[in-house]
């Protein structure tokens, strides 16, 4: 029996909730834009390009499922991009998850996937792009936002503290100018320098030469090149990279398929700012991440929460670096 006047209200409002995410799971191309919403997020536009629906309509979709709790807005600079909100708590929390995991294990049909494919690789294109124009003004890029003096020492300390002693294999992916690879080189018997732009893989390639890291291969290309070794890295290194990839949640999914039972993925990258100057100024797709986000999707690859440390904030960033740990189970 109800027993007073507040636990009415409590219910009215449960019942309004329910029915605002059943609402808003019932149409089919709401459960498509879900789908797209996966792990990424896109603007109003990249998601009528991949869905082929006009602005107007797509705008309406997105603020029932908004209104449902199903999606969140964030501006990046000039952009106002979507995604799907996290497990959300409360009564409502394991709909959520049964709705999310219904919904992705749908199956795009050939042509959305086909145009989100595309939007995906037009933002990888003009990443590298950028960097192909402005190699040789990487440091002073940097520098602008942080210095890898500011959050090197704080990386190479907890990937000793969770391997003191080294390993087989390490993978940096994105190495820069390759200021980090000289500790890897120092600790690991093999170690790969990844990057997709070939104008600064030359740039990783001076520094590998100059220090004379003999067990430091370079390699041109993305997380998922077919060269990459499948489960046998001691530790995967990604250095102020995520804010430059059309994907971070692929990235994620990507070291867990690199890294052995017991492996290491070591992120270092910006917290969530509001300084758009930096699209332009620095080539970055995304203005930095919530700490969740990088959680959010550690959790959906499959790896566990480690270390963490996060830097105080310097020219108006903060750094977040952190270790995420493939379980021994995938060994």
């Amino acid at each position: 029996m109800l027993s007073s006047p507040q636990t009415f209200a409590e219910t009215d409002s449960h019942s309004d909730t329910l029915l605002q995410v059943c609402k808003a799971a019932g149409d089919s191309l709401r459960l498509q834009i879900l789908r797209v919403l996966n792990q990424d997020a896109y603007t109003v536009q990249e998601l009528c390009t991949i869905l082929d629906i006009r602005q107007s309509g797509m705008s309406h979709h997105l603020k029932i499922l908004a209104n449902a709790g199903l999606v969140a807005k964030r501006r990046e600079g000039n952009s106002l991009f979507y995604r799907r909100t996290f497990s959300t708590e409360g009564s409502l929390a394991s709909l959520h998850t049964v709705l999310m995991n219904n919904i992705d294990a749908t199956v795009l049909n050939t042509r959305a996937q086909d145009r989100l494919d595309t939007v995906v690789a037009e933002r990888a294109a003009s990443s590298r792009a950028f960097f192909a124009q402005h190699a040789g003004e990487f440091r002073q890029q940097q520098e602008q936002m942080v210095a890898f003096e500011v959050y090197g020492q704080s990386t190479a300390e907890l990937l000793r503290n969770y391997q003191p002693k080294g390993g087989q294999l390490a993978i940096e992916i994105g190495p820069g100018e390759g200021a980090f690879l000289g500790e890897l080189a120092s600790r690991y018997q093999q170690v790969i320098a990844l990057d997709n732009a070939n104008a600064m893989l030359s740039r990783a390639q001076a520094f590998i030469d100059e220090q004379g890291l003999k067990n430091v291969t370079p390699l041109l290309g993305d997380s998922r090149n077919r060269e990459l070794p499948q489960g046998e890295a001691d530790c995967v290194v990604a250095n102020m990279v995520l804010h430059h990839v059309p994907s971070p949640a692929d990235i994620f999914t990507d070291a867990h398929n690199l890294l052995r039972g017991g492996g290491v993925f070591c992120v270092t990258d910006l917290c969530h700012h509001d300084q758009s100057w930096a699209k332009e100024a620095c080539g970055d797709v995304w203005l930095g991440f919530e700490p969740d986000d990088l959680s959010e999707w550690a959790k959906a690859a499959g790896l566990q929460e480690g270390a963490a440390a996060y830097l105080a904030q310097l020219n108006g960033f903060r750094v977040q670096v952190r270790h995420f740990i493939k379980p021994e189970a995938f060994s």
